[in-house]
């Protein structure tokens, strides 16, 4: 018998309507989607790698840290100063996964094909829900929409960051939830903790939903709850302190007051972006709480890169919303439900799932020619750069393993081969040679007219100019 909330949701000629068969698209449709993404963003990275495109110094330091775990030694990392343990930085003790990378590839280059494979994998769980739930053509869009999302092509166009490993982790978990496999759920969250310090709320927040969802679960959820918890104050008050040179935690200064996080209206206009990536009904779930976390540092921060939706951000926050989007489309009353809404509740109507699809989809189409993936297409981005053939002989004209201080367009490539420090850094040792490059942006345009005298300068000691090409300059002791 058909109950009134069914008649009022699926029209009677709707019962004979052909199911199309999900079973090849499943199969099928999400390993595609991951292969054409790893090969979109790494296809990215080594386009921004050899056209000398460096957004921040990220990637250098976090290329210092694999080579320095490749040969088994800490993350000392003099980019950021003086014998400066990246894990007094931020804690992600799980970027000691890196050192094979580095083995097989010593490159920073490699770093950005990781991070665009780790992207890539994150899709097939989630695409393969997507579908089961949705149907092969909106659950594939779903899973399109996603893995090509603005958070992900924000995170790979600014380069390598810890973050990546934490993607694939979150859609692994929040798939396996969404599933009522609560236990698998509560392992894939738990190495979180191990990402960046402040995912222990996320996964806390987690606990407390696996809890609050599932009484015969409720032990692992509460205990997950407390590993997330525990973890993240044991990290920012006791581990970062203890690694980091002023002993401190040094975001902390980062912080404003809590009136601060409603404005300015860029802080609104990202919220709106998530809401978007999850379909907009993606807020009835309960799983949107999961933003919460990293919404409240990011807004109560005093860093405008904070706010914003164009970095990389955003891209813990993906696999979060389209698992929201699922769940608030799946059918409360098939054994797949999920048990924190009503099982009577109706699954909302096939013109409801395509409006939710289409408006994920349509955050990212929106954009167009702004992502920057669209560049891995365009024949006149693999032009070879006019500083390629200075760059590669400006490094060349430095010693190998000499103490280099660098400008940040060349810091990445340096590190395989020198002791990098930043050419603007703290430090306090002596470097062998200098690299400038007069159009970097941290000379703001005012750039030396002598890189040799500025160096004597700086470090007091004799320096002479052993390079002069393309912007590049190389000066080394004498």
């Amino acid at each position: 018998m058909t109950s009134p909330a069914d008649a009022s949701t699926t029209p009677p000629e709707a019962e004979h309507r052909p199911v199309p068969d999900p079973t090849t698209a499943r199969r099928l449709v999400p390993p595609v989607l991951a292969v054409l993404a790893a090969l979109a963003y790494g296809l990215l990275g080594s386009q921004q790698f050899r056209h000398l495109v460096t957004r921040s110094w990220d990637l250098g330091i976090f290329t210092q840290l694999a080579r320095a775990y490749g040969e088994l030694r800490a993350p000392i990392v003099p980019i950021k100063g003086d014998a400066v343990n990246l894990l007094g930085d931020h804690f992600h003790p799980i970027l000691v996964l890196l050192a094979p990378v580095w083995w097989a590839w010593p490159s920073g280059e490699a770093l950005l094909w990781t991070q665009g494979l780790l992207f890539a994998v994150s899709a097939i769980p989630l695409t393969r829900l997507a579908i089961d739930r949705l149907g092969p053509g909106l659950g594939s869009l779903a899973g399109a929409a996603y893995v090509f999302s603005f958070g992900l092509q924000s995170a790979a166009a600014v380069q390598f960051h810890e973050i990546a490993f934490a993607v694939p982790l979150l859609a692994l978990s929040l798939t396996a939830l969404l599933r009522d496999r609560p236990l698998a759920a509560v392992l894939w969250a738990a190495p979180l903790v191990l990402v960046k310090e402040d995912l222990g709320l996320t996964v806390a927040l987690l606990g407390g939903l696996i809890a609050l969802r599932d009484r015969a679960h409720r032990r692992e959820g509460i205990g997950l709850a407390g590993w997330g918890a525990g973890w993240f104050v044991l990290s920012t008050f006791v581990i970062l302190p203890l690694l980091n040179t002023a002993g401190q935690y040094d975001y902390t200064d980062n912080l404003g007051g809590p009136l601060e996080v409603f404005w300015p209206p860029v802080k609104w206009v990202t919220v709106a972006m998530l809401l978007l990536a999850a379909g907009v009904i993606g807020a009835r779930s309960p799983l949107i709480l999961l933003m919460i976390p990293t919404l409240a540092w990011r807004f109560t921060g005093t860093v405008e890169f904070y706010w914003e939706w164009g970095w990389h951000y955003d891209a813990v926050l993906m696999p979060i919303a389209l698992a929201a989007l699922l769940d608030a489309l799946g059918d409360r009353r098939s054994g797949l439900a999920t048990r924190w809404q009503r099982r009577d509740a109706p699954r909302p109507g096939r013109r409801v799932r395509i409006t939710a699809t289409a408006a994920t989809a349509a955050v990212t189409l929106v954009l167009g020619g702004a992502m920057p993936l669209l560049d891995v297409v365009r024949p006149s981005q693999w032009e070879p750069t006019w500083r390629a053939e200075p760059a590669a002989a400006a490094l060349e004209a430095v010693p190998d393993r000499a103490v280099l201080a660098v400008d940040i367009t060349l810091m990445a490539h340096a590190v395989p081969d020198h002791d990098v420090q930043w050419i603007h850094g703290p430090n306090q040792r002596v470097p062998d040679c200098v690299l400038s490059d007069e159009y970097a942006f941290s000379w703001d345009g005012l750039p030396p007219e002598d890189i040799a005298a500025w160096a004597e300068q700086t470090w007091d000691g004799d320096y002479r100019t052993v390079f002069d090409d393309g912007g590049f300059t190389v000066a080394c002791r004498a």
